[in-house]
């Protein structure tokens, strides 16, 4: 049997060396076909070397002379460069499907591009539905691609659908760990660090969707996302928050019946449900023991976690405006984590910009484009304002 051929946009991070884990225990099933990353040069020549791939790809174009010579002995390997590069690779005929693992808006260019080349699509980039869902939605149907969801929570609702014949959803329960400030009190988050903030309590990500998860904007991105991949509106997601992370997300039909997932917080079950549906295959790892805890579920503070409120604003505003607060948050998170944003800051920053961007009911590709410049130039003035 044909070995299903995958290309990893963001190879080297959390998700994508997740991702290279599983293609490992099934090398029978699964080959990799191309892999990217945007800095970490010597980590990608070293998944290169082990997983030899038709081609690697680096986004940020000084790094290539370095990834070059890494791959000198490697000449089966061919080395790219630049965000074209990235838009050209997921093109290649010998792709079967391209997990998205990269982080923010620099994931939409490409995605789009194996839409159109009819690559199935493994989704764990969270900000390219955030977006633009509905252009990314309409070309997936066009195209007839399939987006299968890797967030574990996207991916507990996907199975919780199968086999329901398109029964009318109710309600989406939309789990959250609530981060490592739960139980903080507002005085309490004026003063903690980005070393506070990453340490979150029950999965190991990257910084980036750590502080998000910090914040619980991530938990925004994820209901946003919801409405796209499963129809709904906003109305009908409810978030809980879950500190021990087992139930990983649920589905409340009409006649009240719920539906969850349940699982030990591993990300590599998620990753091979997406390669391998609708077959099931064997994973290794620790099982879940429903003796060893309870499971508890709280309301969110939406008045604490500000950003998760900001979220449910911009799905109701709809348009642009999911685009300018993902913007604004990419341009505070990296503020925070380079100690430029106290971490209440980044609620008030991302609010303002979505104040001062204009705004465009029916965005076009182009006007997603300059709203991103747009949004980020904003935030980045408000930082600056609050620096000086």
């Amino acid at each position: 049997m044909k070995k299903k051929q995958i290309c990893i946009l963001g190879s080297t991070g959390s998700i994508g060396t997740q991702a290279l884990q599983v293609i490992e225990e099934h090398s029978d099933l699964y080959e990799v076909y191309a892999l990217t990353a945007n800095n970490r040069v010597e980590q990608l020549a070293e998944q290169a070397r082990r997983f030899k791939p038709a081609a690697v790809v680096i986004a940020n174009e000084q790094h290539y002379p370095r990834l070059k010579q890494l791959l000198s002995d490697q000449p089966d390997i061919k080395v790219y460069a630049g965000p074209r590069a990235l838009d050209e690779i997921v093109e290649a005929s010998p792709i079967d499907m391209v997990l998205t693992a990269m982080v923010g808006f620099a994931g939409l260019s490409p995605t789009i591009r194996a839409i159109r080349a009819r690559k199935a699509i493994a989704l764990a980039n969270k900000e390219t539905l955030v977006v633009a869902g509905e252009l990314i939605c309409q070309l997936a149907q066009d195209f007839r691609v399939p987006i299968l969801p890797v967030d574990s929570e996207h991916s507990a609702i996907f199975q919780s659908l199968i086999g329901e014949d398109h029964n009318p959803i109710e309600k989406i329960l939309l789990t959250a760990s609530g981060g490592p400030f739960r139980k903080f009190s507002m005085e309490q988050l004026e003063s903690v660090t980005k070393a506070d903030a990453l340490r979150h309590p029950t999965w190991d990500m990257g910084a980036k969707i750590t502080i998000d998860s910090a914040t619980m904007m991530n938990k925004g991105f994820e209901v946003i996302e919801a409405k796209w991949l499963f129809g709904v509106q906003a109305r009908q997601i409810q978030v809980l928050v879950h500190p021990q992370s087992i139930v990983h997300s649920a589905v409340q039909f009409q006649d009240g019946a719920v539906k969850a997932q349940l699982g030990v917080p591993d990300m590599r079950l998620p990753i091979q449900y997406a390669f391998s549906f609708p077959q099931r295959l064997p994973l290794s790892g620790e099982r879940l023991d429903l003796f060893r805890q309870p499971l508890e579920f709280f309301e969110p503070d939406l008045g604490k976690f500000r950003c998760l409120a900001l979220a449910f604003e911009a799905i109701n505003q709809g348009g642009n405006m999911p685009c300018i607060v993902n913007a604004a948050n990419e341009v505070v998170n990296r503020a925070f984590l380079e100690d430029r944003c106290p971490f209440l800051r980044m609620g008030e920053v991302i609010e303002q910009t979505m104040q001062r961007v204009g705004f465009d009911k029916n965005p076009t590709y182009d006007v997603y484009v300059e709203t991103d410049r747009e949004a980020r130039r904003v935030a980045a003035e408000l930082i600056g304002a609050v620096e000086s």
